[in-house]
């Protein structure tokens, strides 16, 4: 068991501390509220702060860093001075593991083509004090859950989807790598202090609807930026009923509707769960503050005093849902799926049914699948689609192994995959991706972006439950409605399938032979990390530029962004996370998925020195050798999606100045201020119709930069006219610091050596 002291002290000042919020706000508290002050930094200095307008500094119980993003994040902290981390700290291998043939043959070819990074992340984390879960150990998130998660805690992941250890109660927020490092140096991480928004579930599920439904649902209502800013609470009799897994999924999609963060009140779910992963210590320390560990009565009882908006939700009406394609919040329920397809022409024959990941890969997802796929088998059914199988665990991949579960999907031939992200984040060598031929895929998954899972633009990728997304593989017709439809089996008979049935928990336990966890040397000060001065993949930092305190002027547009902007835009993965450790190749792919509003096309941007076109790294990279600024424009939500920093390194690392949009998504805008970048948006959202292919732009008096106080930028047209528009900004005082510093880590540094 980890953390149990960590876990003692936390609960231990759980009680006074939400006491003392309580006498400032004079109010009764929700659950994300007694979370969050009972984390501040500065326990003693409570405010009524204001809903998304104050800066507040917190102090989380842990951090937790996936293999892609834990390179960068751990190079950063490599230059903060400090010999340890001040919190514990994990570090999970779970990105670079491609989906290709099979689990054992793919986690082979991986420990073979990574080992340099895997050893670097291994060595860092020996040094540093902190946990290590090997290749195969697990996804992030599914290994967190099992073994780090804990009601009422607060804690940091760098990925976006580590919200999903809301499923057990606690705070648990995506942020870019150099707030990971601030927290693992010891010191507070500032956040904006949430809007909240309450989920009322009524009801109860049954059938084929599935708690991916619920939140499939909720991005429906509230869209992928409805969430911004915002915690979600859930509540109700609905979400009682939910299991712990079940409440893992709806938080896990959270970050698809931009939210903070998702969470729930501790129940006997959750204490259930924390039982059978062996942590009964933590559920009894639980049960003994329990009162503190949801909302107060009087919130759930009239909602609409404590929220900022309220959601309600009957589950015995929820139908099951798909959404898709190209964003996830395009939800259409299963029944009205036929007319749709027909009505846009999206492709009906499903390629490939994928279910597990992050998201939904507990062992209750997987029973309930293992359920359909039985009767496929026994109605003598023959799964039209190819299917596959991604375990969040070892210890969910050994449990379903020795339950039987796989050798029902061996039997409708599926494929099971590397306890690992793979197709999910693109980590999926696909046969005949590469000829872009429209298809159709289903998946239990997050995020289904244009090019996202297997790098085909043609490839329609629409999200459902794992039980759906069996029964949507079996039949091969996005159309088919599994509620009211039959199928003909091999001997020419119509037969139906009955809802899925499943286990919340294996009656046997959880089992595991090797779990994957390494825990770090005792003592760290003579371990060495090596790396080589002409390694591809991993690349020393060294500190940006700090600001020479005088106006940008003449800085080049490198590209106007059209439309959807995400960090897979900014900065893709699949093929390109072998670089997440080397800055400068990395950059090679920054903005190269985005559409420029010019003409339409994808990484194709014009060289105002030349004149000529070519691609944005290598515009980037002519005016940063020209001593030229660059500026990027944006849409709407610009930066939504993924957690990654890259998004926000390879443009300041590639001379970009500034990003003005219409909005940002809450992770980017943080990770551009930490870099030392100008995150910028339209007071005006009508000036960004004005910014032209030609543009140069004039800072005004970014020398009065200041908090609340709008800048001023003179936008000199290529046929010599001149706009001045006004942009906003979101710096506190702090912020304006990593700014005039270079980078926030710059800062870090600085106060590390004058201490």
């Amino acid at each position: 068991m980890f953390d149990l002291d960590l876990i003692k002290k936390t609960y231990g000042n759980f009680g006074p501390r939400i006491e003392m919020a309580r006498e400032v706000l004079k109010k009764p508290l929700t659950l994300a509220e007694k979370i969050l002050y009972a984390h501040l930094y500065e326990p003693e200095k409570v405010e009524n702060f204001k809903r998304g307008a104050d800066y507040v500094d917190f102090a989380p119980d842990r951090v937790a860093m996936q293999d892609a993003t834990a390179q960068m994040a751990l190079l950063q902290f490599m230059n903060a001075g400090k010999a340890q981390t001040a919190v514990p700290s994990t570090v999970h291998c779970d990105h670079l593991i491609q989906a290709s043939v099979g689990g054992r043959t793919d986690l082979k070819f991986a420990l073979e083509n990574n080992k340099e990074v895997f050893d670097f992340l291994e060595s860092v984390s020996n040094k540093y004090g902190i946990g290590f879960w090997k290749p195969g150990a697990g996804i992030i998130h599914q290994v967190v859950l099992e073994n780090y998660a804990f009601p009422g805690g607060m804690m940091i992941g760098t990925d976006s989807h580590t919200v999903n250890a809301g499923g057990l109660g606690m705070i648990a927020i995506g942020v870019g790598g150099a707030d990971a490092v601030d927290v693992m140096a010891g010191m507070a991480w500032e956040l904006k202090f949430p809007k909240l928004i309450g989920v009322k579930l009524t009801g109860k599920l049954s059938g084929w609807t599935s708690a991916k439904d619920i939140i499939l649902k909720v991005a429906g209502l509230l869209t992928v930026k409805g969430g911004t800013g915002c915690i979600v609470e859930y509540f109700g009799e609905g979400a009682i009923s939910l299991s712990a897994t079940g409440k893992g999924t709806i938080c896990n999609m959270g970050a698809e509707i931009g939210a903070t963060t998702s969470t729930f009140g501790y129940d006997e779910s959750m204490e259930r769960y924390l039982r059978a992963t062996e942590r009964g210590d933590v559920a009894d320390l639980a049960n003994g503050i329990k009162e503190h560990l949801t909302a107060d009565a009087e919130v759930y009882a009239s909602p609409e005093k404590y929220f900022d908006q309220l959601i309600e939700i009957n589950l015995d009406e929820l139908e099951p849902h798909l959404n898709g394609p190209f964003t996830p919040d395009r939800a259409t329920p299963i029944s009205k799926m036929a007319e749709e397809a027909k009505a846009n022409g999206w492709p009906t024959k499903i390629e490939v049914g994928l279910i597990g990941s992050c998201t939904n890969s507990s062992y209750e997802d997987i029973s309930r699948a293992a359920s359909l796929a039985q009767q496929a088998v026994d109605k003598s059914l023959k799964t039209k689609s190819k299917f596959t199988i991604t375990p969040g665990s070892e210890q969910v991949r050994y449990t379903i192994e020795r339950d039987g579960f796989i050798s029902i999907f061996d039997k409708i031939g599926a494929s099971v995959f590397a306890n690992a992200c793979g197709p999910c984040i693109g980590q999926w060598n696909r046969d005949g991706a590469d000829k872009g031929e429209k298809n159709t895929i289903v998946h239990s998954f997050n995020r289904n972006f244009s090019k996202r899972a297997d790098g085909n633009p043609n490839t329609y990728a629409f999200v459902g439950s794992p039980e759906l997304v069996t029964a949507l593989a079996i039949a091969g017709d996005l159309t088919f409605n599994p509620l009211t439809d039959t199928l003909k089996n091999e001997n020419g008979e119509q037969v139906k399938l009955a809802p899925p049935t499943g286990e919340e928990l294996p009656a046997n336990g959880f089992a595991v032979e090797d779990a994957g966890y390494q825990a770090p040397a005792a003592d760290g000060s003579s371990v060495t990390i090596a790396v080589a001065d002409d390694s591809k993949r991993l690349q020393l930092l060294y500190a940006f530029p700090a600001w020479d305190r005088k106006n940008i002027t003449g800085a080049k547009l490198l590209i106007k962004a059209e439309g959807k902007c995400t960090t897979d835009h900014i900065s893709m993965a699949g093929p390109w996370l072998r670089f997440r450790g080397h800055l400068d190749n990395i950059s090679n792919n920054m903005l190269i998925g985005a559409v420029n509003a010019f003409g339409g096309a994808t990484n194709k941007v014009k060289n105002q020195l030349s004149g000529e076109f070519d691609e944005v790294p290598k515009v980037a990279r002519a005016y940063k050798a020209a001593g030229v600024p660059a500026v990027v424009v944006g849409d709407h939500n610009y930066g939504e999606g993924s957690s990654r920093e890259h998004a926000a390194m390879e443009p300041r690392h590639l001379g970009v100045r500034a990003v003005i949009v219409k909005s940002f998504a809450r992770i980017h805008e943080t990770n551009l201020k930490k870099q030392g970048m100008l995150a910028l948006t339209f007071a005006n959202e009508a000036d960004y119709d004005t910014i032209q292919e030609d543009d140069v732009f004039n800072f005004v008096d970014l020398i009065d930069f200041a908090p609340g106080k709008p800048l001023t930028i003179e936008i000199v047209h290529g046929d010599g006219s001149k706009d001045s528009i006004i942009v906003n900004h979101t710096y506190n005082a702090q912020q304006i610091e990593w700014f005039k510093a270079g980078s926030a880590l710059n800062l870090i540094a600085q106060e590390n050596k004058t201490n």
